[in-house]
């Protein structure tokens, strides 16, 4: 079974793509930096060192919600 289970880790963020893409990026900067924040990882791998790091909250992320734009024409009455 692997550890954070899936169910958990989607409790965390709202989406299977924002988890891979922040697992990922946070992998990768572990690998370059060499730091990783959790203190006994379960994993060996970075990614799974990540996920670990969701799961307990240590890293997190927040989305920017965009202005709605109305995109709908507009109509003159030219005469």
């Amino acid at each position: 079974m692997l550890y954070p289970s899936i169910d958990k880790l989607m409790n965390k963020l709202d989406s299977k793509y924002t988890l891979v893409t922040v697992a990922a990026k946070r992998a990768r900067l572990m690998q370059q930096n060499k730091d990783q924040r959790i203190v006994k990882p379960r994993s060996h791998k970075f990614v799974g060192k990540a996920l670990e790091e969701i799961n307990a909250g240590i890293l997190t992320y927040t989305s920017e919600q965009k202005e709605q734009v109305d995109t709908t024409p507009t109509t003159t009455n030219a005469e």
